[in-house]
């Protein structure tokens, strides 16, 4: 079972949610980046296309754990530039269920592991239960 939650008190929120408590298995997802399954980088030099290269990737890795992304707990965000959070953001919104957002974090960091790459995201999933099939 998975809690989304705001707490009272706590400060207005845009696509997560500052807790989620659940019990039981979990996946953890390696930082997807803008490579397809053949290895080729998609969209250098274009946020919007490596962002949804990277959620094409979740969704693939959280398959094969057995779950999607509604079973998201966890996001952690990584952006070469700030200003790609717009972009960023909306493709999100595409994928994620806004009534039950995961907990989220957010960095501006100064590089990846390949110079192209301008986003990077890595996740924690509540695997589903027999009870939640």
């Amino acid at each position: 079972m998975q809690h989304y939650l705001r707490p009272d008190g706590s400060p207005p929120v845009n696509g997560y949610s500052h807790v989620v408590a659940f019990a039981g298995p979990m996946a953890v997802v390696s930082g997807q980046v803008p490579v397809d399954g053949a290895g080729n980088l998609v969209g250098e030099g274009d946020a919007e296309a490596q962002v949804r290269q990277v959620f094409t990737n979740l969704a693939t890795a959280l398959a094969a754990a057995g779950c999607g992304m509604e079973h998201l707990v966890k996001l952690t965000v990584f952006l070469t530039d700030v200003g790609d959070l717009g972009v960023f953001r909306a493709v999100r919104d595409e994928h994620i269920d806004s009534a039950r957002p995961p907990a989220s974090s957010l960095v501006q960091v100064a590089g990846l592991v390949h110079p192209a790459f301008r986003v990077e995201i890595e996740a924690l999933a509540a695997l589903p239960t027999d009870a939640d099939r």
